[in-house]
């Protein structure tokens, strides 16, 4: 019921059904991640700029032909997607650029990014018959899969690190997920919900090793070029963790122009806190991926061992983009920059990217006439002791208006 043809190990390309609870490659393990590949005939038949013309739905089910989904799963979801891009003046001036927007993934239903992959994960464990979902998380992917598990009917199972923040926890407990703070970092987060998925049968949300996910991260990529007109823009600049977002990015704009909606590939700039920044260490040596600490305020992007790497790196090559790092002290330069210019509150992870574009308009590589994405993963209400530390104490007054006037001099 869908176009895809099959899957695709990115190391040994062996192919394999596309079977909604199939993770890795058998012959390569875990590192053998799969690659969702499409029937372009089959979508090129059916859409063209008029097909979105006459679409109603207001989500990222619109793109259903681009999809890996059954589409009766698709009836009683979270509304995901569709958030606003902002031709953003203020902030473009400021950093002088002509044509900078701004794409507000805080206003999903969990107010993350990661709602359109959770929303893919629960429709592919409805269609393979599973009754609960699990994932670890930093905590924007363990709260969209609460969100999105508590819509349709599933039980969620999450694992994050003590370290997550209480914001993120907050909306964990409150869409009625079993929670678990695992004593340790990331990595022994992701070990721990590794070994507990294979031991109690639960579907895997593991954005990383789910081929699926990439797939709902894509209709980003989709939503920026259809608010476009289907004229991309030069830079799209992301923050990377696991890489799966980027990676994700880049699908979608190779599968219009597979299809022959867009005319080519906008460069994506990856950006990581210089805390933990593992792709932009081997890009820079030109070796591989090696582990790094996670010790940096941006903790949706605190990922010491990717796990999605092969994809990520291949879109940034692929496109012809960078990857940058960008110090703790300038992401919270950034949220501030984003808030006053724009109103839009970012999590640390989120401003991250943001901090990527500055800097990397101060390096030369982004031009002035340069048409600019930067894509806001997260809302700042997710991790609001961070976010605070960006900002001065208010200023505490009395009833008193003499006292206000000396205050306002």
């Amino acid at each position: 019921m869908s176009n895809v043809k099959h899957l695709e190990c990115t190391i040994c390309h062996r192919t394999y059904k596309d079977i909604p609870d199939m993770m890795t490659c058998p012959a390569c393990g875990e590192k053998g991640i799969l690659d969702v590949i499409y029937d372009y005939d089959k979508i090129r038949a059916v859409v063209d700029k008029d097909y979105f013309k006459h679409q109603d739905d207001h989500s990222i089910w619109r793109y259903l032909p681009f999809l890996p989904v059954d589409p009766r799963y698709t009836k009683n979801t979270l509304r995901v997607g569709m958030t606003p891009l902002y031709d953003s003046l203020e902030l473009g001036q400021s950093l002088g650029i002509d044509n900078l927007y701004v794409k507000d993934e805080g206003l999903n239903p969990t107010q993350s990014l990661k709602d359109r992959a959770s929303v893919i994960a629960v429709v592919k464990a409805k269609e393979a018959g599973y009754d609960t979902v699990a994932c670890a998380s930093t905590g924007n992917a363990a709260s969209s899969l609460a969100g999105n598990s508590a819509k349709v009917g599933l039980s969620s199972v999450i694992f994050v690190p003590k370290r997550a923040p209480t914001g993120k926890l907050a909306q964990l407990l409150a869409y009625g997920a079993k929670l678990f703070k695992v004593d340790g970092d990331y990595r022994d987060t992701y070990e721990l919900s590794k070994q507990a998925i294979a031991k109690y049968g639960w579907y895997n949300r593991n954005a990383a090793v789910n081929p699926f996910l990439v797939e709902g991260k894509k209709t980003v990529a989709l939503e920026i070029a259809e608010q476009l007109d289907f004229d991309v823009p030069d830079w799209v600049v992301v923050s990377v963790g696991d890489g799966c977002t980027i990676a994700g990015v880049f699908k979608g704009f190779m599968d219009l122009f597979e299809i022959g909606m867009i005319e080519r590939i906008p460069k994506l700039l990856g950006v990581q806190s210089e805390g933990c920044q593992p792709f932009v260490s081997a890009w820079e040596s030109n070796e591989d991926l090696i582990p790094t600490a996670e010790n940096t305020i941006a903790d949706s992007i605190a990922v010491g061992i990717p796990r999605n790497p092969i994809k990520a790196i291949r879109a940034v090559k692929n496109s012809t983009g960078r990857w940058i790092s960008v110090s703790d002290s300038a992401i919270l330069e950034a949220m501030r920059l984003l808030g006053k210019t724009e109103g839009i509150f970012a999590e640390p992870a989120a401003a991250c990217a943001l901090a990527g574009l500055i800097k990397a308009r101060k390096l030369g590589f982004i031009n002035k006439s340069d048409r600019t994405v930067v894509i806001c993963t997260g809302n700042g209400l997710k991790d609001t002791a961070n976010a605070l530390s960006a900002f001065k104490e208010p200023t505490l007054v009395k009833n008193d208006i003499s006292e206000l006037d000396a205050q306002m001099r």
